[in-house]
């Protein structure tokens, strides 16, 4: 069985599986129920003992997958609990509080319907390290497991939901929230925040209108990723329904996307950016991770409060393990994953929602005009088909230009104080990834225009 998804390698010998965040793959040709199957017992190798705690997300292949991996971990002798449909992120917290030595997600998060995947969580509910990602894949490929004497039981997981909720509500003023009874728009994107983020909305007293509810593999509402092109239903509800705020989620819940209530789409990087202010103002002298492909405006926001920002290469598993290192309180990327250092050090789309609802519970002002008092700042993101060998060229190129210049993931270049181009190539896609920063909208535009042709020309496109 040969298996393709991942084009990074590990040693020079063996092609490596794990990709940015997690196993992904097309089902039923890049990923087998043979290679599930032999991928969790390399995981049971290297958890070696149980219990489990397993999840699932709401993709057509999720349920089978599931019952493979329940399987296997039992064959390896592991007990392992199942706690059903629920967010990445609620699978993560209740691994670490309700005792578990480890968790497995199955899902591809914002991939398209036809890719599912594993991603793999320690006993402190936090995704595994890229360490101990290299010890799972040397298990796979060396075929380092045994078959127990005595199989691993499986059982069911009531209290994941309740446990996710209740710790996110602890981290926020929940009796200031209800008494300004805010109004939100939740676009579910068909995905797994259907589960819980209307349940903690109501909990606190939001009204509420959902769009995208029904929990549906095949993502026909607007895809599995929210971007600020399919997101035109959300902005309208926001606007129509007077919200003081609407927010979209990917397939697997662990990202968010706001719009404000003038209808207008957040990056992930403003939205990051307002969310850390009115944490560091609380929690001054703190530390934020944040990856290299991040806005630079959060060094500005930081230095007001004496708080110190550390940056990372792109991936979750990159940022969340570097803050339980240094103690931070604040993660993010640019795409909408927001961590919470005092809730869970991984993305939350659940726990970003609440943030936002306990920052505008403290302020009379609307989330347009909370946005307008940030630094200002445009930033754009492209990609472009590129194999290996035609990143290489890329590099090659963009080695030449005369300005200050970071290879800690790809190439970043910076052409001045609050102006920079990215480029990297992805860990789950035959792709690479462009990324640019400005001051101004024309200044990005141009930016972006001029990299791009510089990108296409070294692959000859």
């Amino acid at each position: 069985m040969t298996f393709k998804t991942n084009l990074s390698i590990v040693d020079g010998s063996m092609a490596r599986l794990f990709g940015t965040n997690g196993i992904r793959g097309i089902f039923g040709k890049t990923l087998t129920l043979d290679f599930v199957s032999d991928i969790t017992l390399s995981i049971a190798s290297f958890f070696k003992k149980g219990p489990i705690l397993l999840g699932y997300d709401g993709r057509e292949s999720s349920v089978i997958i599931s019952k493979v991996v329940s399987s296997a971990l039992s064959a390896a002798g592991l007990d392992s609990a199942i706690c059903g449909l629920i967010p990445t992120p609620c699978l993560q917290f209740a691994t670490k509080k309700l005792g578990y030595n480890g968790g497995i997600m199955v899902t591809a998060s914002h991939n398209p319907q036809e890719y599912n995947g594993l991603k793999v969580a320690a006993r402190d509910g936090i995704e595994i390290s890229r360490e101990d990602e290299h010890r799972v894949e040397e298990f796979y490929f060396k075929k380092r497991w045994k078959i127990a004497k005595k199989f691993g039981t499986i059982t069911n997981e009531s209290q994941a939901v309740g446990k996710y909720l209740g710790g996110i509500k602890i981290q926020i003023n929940a009796k200031k929230i209800r008494s300004r009874r805010p109004k939100v728009i939740l676009d579910l994107g068909n995905g797994a925040q259907a589960v819980t983020a209307p349940l903690l909305c109501r909990e606190l007293g939001c009204g509420l209108v959902v769009i995208n509810e029904k929990i549906d593999g095949s993502f026909p509402g607007r895809g599995s990723e929210p971007t600020p092109q399919n997101l035109g239903k959300l902005a309208s509800t926001v606007v129509r329904s007077k919200a003081d705020f609407g927010v979209a989620f990917d397939g697997d819940g662990d990202r968010s996307i706001f719009c404000d209530e003038k209808g207008s789409i957040l990056t992930g990087d403003r939205s990051a950016l307002l969310l850390s202010k009115h944490i560091l103002d609380r929690y001054p002298k703190s530390k934020v991770v944040t990856s290299v492909n991040s806005t630079s405006v959060i060094e500005k926001i930081a230095t007001k409060t004496r708080s110190k920002v550390i940056r990372t290469k792109v991936g979750s598993v990159e940022v969340s393990r570097k803050m339980v290192l240094e103690d931070a309180i604040i993660g993010f990327e640019e795409n909408g994953g927001f961590m919470y250092g005092k809730h869970n050090q991984v993305r939350d789309g659940c726990m970003a929602m609440a943030l936002m609802l306990d920052l505008l519970s403290s302020t009379k002002g609307s989330l347009s005009e909370e946005m307008a008092n940030l630094p200002p700042s445009y930033t754009t993101k492209g990609k472009i088909e590129c194999s290996k060998d035609d990143f290489k060229k890329i590099i090659r190129t963009l080695k030449n230009e005369p300005y200050k210049r970071d290879f800690t993931d790809g190439i970043k270049i910076f052409l001045d104080e609050s102006s920079w181009v990215m480029v990297r190539l992805s860990g789950t896609e035959p792709i690479a990834r462009i990324y640019a920063e400005s001051d101004s909208q024309v200044g990005l535009d141009d930016i972006f225009c001029k990299y791009m042709s510089k990108i296409k020309l070294a692959v000859g496109r």
